[in-house]
């Protein structure tokens, strides 16, 4: 995606599942889950296990968020060989966008997500990319 789409969808799109979050806050998915939420974005911890994190209920999978709950951009902090089924959930749920944290790169589960017409960044950390277009 190009600097003005991802400004775009930083800008419109608030809900934010973060999957793998860790409970630590020396963590990057914390850190990042943290910034977001203090910049106004709702954030829905996910992970197998936990009861909340940041004040926000714990779900175990995407799938387990109710479905009044709509989920904008599926964040998603993986090993890159995990970020398939993750990838299904998101289209499943009616997901906007995946976004694939520094360091999770998986072309093909993109390219999948792409076809079902989600918005897929790659590679690149959501709070880095916030601070650097948002200013």
């Amino acid at each position: 995606m190009k600097d003005e789409e991802i400004k775009e969808t930083l800008h419109n799109l608030k809900t934010v599942a973060v999957v793998g979050i860790s409970p630590k806050e020396d963590r990057p998915s914390y850190i990042v889950a943290s910034y977001l939420k203090s910049k106004g974005y709702r954030i829905i911890p996910v992970r197998p296990d936990g009861d909340k994190i940041l004040g926000e209920k714990v779900y175990h999978s995407l799938s387990e968020i109710p479905k009044e709950i709509g989920v904008d951009v599926v964040d998603i902090f993986r090993r890159s060989e995990d970020v398939p089924p993750i990838v299904e959930e998101a289209i499943q749920r009616g997901a906007k966008m995946v976004w694939m944290q520094e360091g999770v790169i998986h072309k093909e589960a993109g390219e999948k997500a792409k076809r079902a017409g989600l918005k897929v960044v790659m590679d690149r950390c959501m709070k880095k990319e916030r601070q650097r277009l948002l200013k």
